[in-house]
């Protein structure tokens, strides 16, 4: 099941809640760019091989080619997202939830963009829907356990082989480029920089893109008054609408999150960069062909911590990796509360 960009737009025009939850989810896609975006293009920005304002025109064009290739490749992740949660039943009360969960998003999205620690907006979508579901339903029957159990193979996967492809990454580039010249060194290298953020940038769409599509197709279908869709296809002006709030997002206040993961937590040169971005990308599309929803925030900032650790475990800002973690491990029950409390109080008050 799909809809059409004229069917989407007179439902709209004719549907204040389905105004709001359309309104919600953009703002929520906004923060993503404004919040997890950025870290596509960190380490190409803070080691000066692109210039910020090209690297989110780039961004913005490769997060567009990874939604709109990896949808017709894969499609898995944003119907894991779909179909995590149970929202079935009483259509008007399931929209109602949905938006208090989108509403959750935002608070804790930008609580952590004021402190400038980069957390994961895909598990803040995780947790807020989450809760949501959860209030709604009166209980766990809200939540589907093996579609939630993909999130946890997926921050084990992003975790782990994050840090170690970029351990080993950077050891195999040092040992293979170790005769070049300096010169020719800084040049190839100052361009694969730019090569691989636009990888990044393509797998965050293809990743993240995803997820939030699947739970815009949701709020679209709870607003129609139809909760039993099990199966949709993602048309294309949502992939780019999707695509340019990211960029919106990303242009307005992605520096904080630019200098936390690209300047602060581990001085990289331009051949780290390529290792980091190239350890991310292939994390990423393991387990965006797999299915597997994971963190682009965590995949890249493990792999920063693999670059780091490879020269010296002095080399890593454990503080700042502890404030990441700590940001890390409360955004599930955290964001997950402020949903379920929210849904509470929105079907209280609508």
């Amino acid at each position: 099941m799909t809809i059409s960009l004229n069917e989407f737009l007179q439902q709209l025009f004719n549907s204040p809640t389905l105004f709001v939850t359309v309104f919600l989810t953009l703002c929520v896609v906004m923060l993503n760019g404004w919040t997890d975006a950025p870290n596509a293009i960190a380490t190409c920005i803070s080691t000066h091989s692109i210039k910020p304002r090209s690297a989110i025109i780039m961004a913005a064009i490769f997060n567009f080619l990874g939604v709109l290739f990896m949808t017709m490749v894969n499609a898995t992740v944003a119907e894991t997202i779909y179909n995590m949660v149970e929202f079935g039943g009483n259509t008007e009360s399931a929209t109602v939830a949905l938006c208090a969960a989108l509403f959750a998003i935002v608070v804790w999205a930008v609580a952590a963009w004021f402190f400038g620690i980069p957390t994961s907006e895909s598990h803040a979508l995780i947790a807020g829907i989450s809760g949501a579901a959860i209030a709604l339903q009166g209980g766990m029957a809200g939540i589907h356990i093996a579609e939630w159990m993909k999130v946890i193979y997926g921050l084990l996967l992003s975790t782990i082989l994050g840090f170690g492809l970029g351990w080993i990454l950077v050891k195999l580039v040092e040992f293979l480029f170790r005769g070049m010249d300096r010169r020719k060194a800084f040049f190839f290298f100052q361009r694969a920089q730019v090569l691989s953020g636009a990888g990044m940038a393509f797998m965050h769409g293809a990743q993240d893109g995803q997820k939030f599509m699947g739970v815009f197709m949701l709020g679209i279908f709870l607003a129609k008054g139809d909760g039993t869709v099990d199966h949709f296809i993602i048309p294309i002006w949502l992939m780019v609408l999707c695509s340019l709030m990211m960029a919106l997002g990303t242009s307005i206040g992605g520096y904080r999150i630019i200098k936390s993961v690209g300047m602060d937590m581990v001085r990289l040169n331009k051949h780290q960069g390529f290792s980091a971005d190239l350890a991310a990308v292939s994390c990423l599309l393991v387990s965006s062909l797999t299915g597997i929803p994971v963190s682009t925030t965590h995949t890249k900032t493990t792999a920063i911590m693999g670059i780091g650790a490879a020269k010296r475990l002095t080399c890593v800002n454990w503080r700042l990796v502890q404030e990441m973690v700590l940001t890390w491990v409360l955004t599930f029950p955290g964001c997950g509360f402020i949903g379920y409390l929210m849904a509470h109080l929105f079907m209280r008050m609508f």
